[in-house]
């Protein structure tokens, strides 16, 4: 039987996961402030962020072009979540008084929203196999990602919330399932208060389940839990977390699941799943795609031969975080990490090996630099990277599109280095390149501009990303359930 301790290197997300034994709990902290430290960075997009000044005083805004001094409000939107048609008592079963539930009160909390997104849509796909509905919660943001200060949250309301039906659609934010299928939609947390008092609900502490199923695949992870769930006669159930000073990762499927191999098992029926077919923007998100879609109307001469008239079909958008991403790259390098979750898939082109030659916790200078050339690419790279990621998919790309040439630059970068950047592109025959700070957003947008940035990446016809990054990671999800090739999905 594997325990939760036992050292299993090979298994293990990171190079340095096989030594969180007990008798290193030195190390083991070490380790726990690193990879947080890095995650927190990696999963924290916020492109779409500036900072300017209003009235003397700091504030956030989508870009230039829109100043919102407070975040709206989304009382509406709140609204509708209560009066889902599934928050009735005296609906029959799967649902009503008398339906099966899980809430997932483990989930992260407070880290960047690809995180937070990994973690629901796979605890949806637990929940629909296990015949319950899920719960679903708000998304609880890290404050210093969200778009407006401290002292204009909603309400005082601290952390910041927001209504998962802002950032997405679909089965896990309480939609429909496939027609036909009678499985019981998912509820709100508010909701399952009413539907599961709390002396009607068995809690399952991660503690009793996580120790037993170790450093397993990610399969029989998520079998094990099917199995407990199924089984269990109680309607309504909860999982807590371990105190975190035990398992600071409590997560039904956490950071070193996601962090490694073991996820790939995983890909196959999660990726069919009607959580991930059905998966879609909000409203909001596809309010501010549409008000900004003629940003992306080529701009340059007609080619000669016959071209789509969806402009996405020219696009290629290419994710270029700067600033914040050096030490994390250099930590990353540091424990020979691998990529994170889908960027694993072995069906993509890019693969990334950690180098020979590396320790935990050390690594060679040649190393760090391979690290650094992936992680944090040059300007030099960069504009190479497009240019063979366009023509690669051109020669190689079985839908035959013979034209890209507009790109979309997810970034948080701005000034003269931007500017020379797009200067260098148009000259490689980028006749349209629009970056996140061109976008104009209303209030409400403002406030999902991470999950816009997204859409619009998951729309394009090439995506290149960071194969470390969460925020890549859920593209590629949804670029490749939605049938786009291997080779329109690129890293650095």
């Amino acid at each position: 039987m594997t325990t939760w301790n036992d050292p299993k290197p090979s298994a293990s997300p990171w190079r340095f996961s096989g030594q969180l034994g007990g008798s290193r709990r030195r190390q083991y902290w070490i380790i726990i402030v690193v990879v947080i430290v890095i995650f927190i960075v990696l999963s924290g997009h916020t492109p779409s962020t500036v900072t300017t000044k209003l009235g003397g005083e700091k504030t956030a805004s989508a870009n230039p072009k829109t100043h919102w001094e407070k975040p709206p409000t989304l009382a509406k939107l709140k609204q509708w979540e209560r009066d889902l048609p599934q928050h009735n008592l005296d609906l029959p079963f799967p649902e009503g008084r008398s339906g099966r539930y899980v809430k997932f009160s483990n989930q992260v909390k407070r880290l960047g929203w690809n995180n937070a997104f990994n973690e629901i849509l796979m605890n949806t796909h637990l929940a629909y196999e296990s015949k319950r509905a899920y719960v679903f919660q708000p998304y609880v943001w890290k404050e210093g990602h969200y778009p407006w200060p401290k002292g204009t949250f909603r309400n005082g309301e601290f952390p910041p919330h927001t209504p998962l039906n802002a950032i997405i659609s679909g089965p896990s934010a309480g939609g429909s399932w496939d027609e036909g299928d009678n499985a019981p939609r998912s509820i709100s947390e508010e909701w399952f208060d009413v539907v599961c008092p709390k002396k009607e609900r068995r809690i399952i502490n991660t503690r009793e389940v996580k120790p037993i199923i170790g450093w397993a695949e990610g399969i029989d992870i998520f079998n094990h839990w099917k199995k407990i769930l199924l089984e269990a006669p109680e309607r309504c159930i909860e999982i807590e977390p371990e105190h975190y000073k035990k398992d600071f990762f409590p997560q039904t499927f956490d950071l070193w699941l996601w962090g490694g191999i073991r996820i790939r098992s995983l890909w196959d029926s999660f990726s069919k799943s009607p959580t991930s077919r059905l998966l879609e923007p909000s409203p909001i998100v596809l309010s501010a795609v549409e008000r900004n879609a003629y940003l992306f109307v080529p701009r340059g001469p007609r080619p000669q031969h016959t071209i789509s008239r969806n402009p996405y079909d020219r696009m290629l958008a290419i994710h270029v975080r700067r600033g914040d991403y050096k030490e994390a790259c250099l930590e990353l390098a540091k424990w020979n990490s691998t990529y994170y979750s889908w960027n694993l898939l072995e069906s993509l082109p890019d693969a990334f090996p950690p180098p020979p030659g590396g320790e935990s916790g050390k690594n060679t200078p040649e190393n760090i630099q391979k690290y650094l050339e992936h992680c944090l690419p040059t300007f030099d790279d960069i504009v190479h990277r497009v240019r063979d990621s366009r023509h690669e998919f051109i020669q190689k790309s079985e839908r035959k599109l013979m034209t890209l040439d507009t790109l979309f630059l997810l970034t948080n970068e701005q000034g003269e280095w931007l500017d020379q950047l797009k200067s260098t592109l148009k000259e490689d025959g980028w006749h349209t390149i629009v970056t996140s700070k061109d976008l104009e957003l209303d209030q409400e947008q403002t406030e999902v501009n991470m999950a816009v940035d997204m859409e619009i990446a998951r729309r394009a016809a090439v995506f290149i990303g960071n194969g470390w990054s969460s925020f890549t990671s859920n593209i590629v999800h949804k670029r490749l359930v939605d049938g786009k090739e291997p080779i329109s999905c690129r890293f650095y």
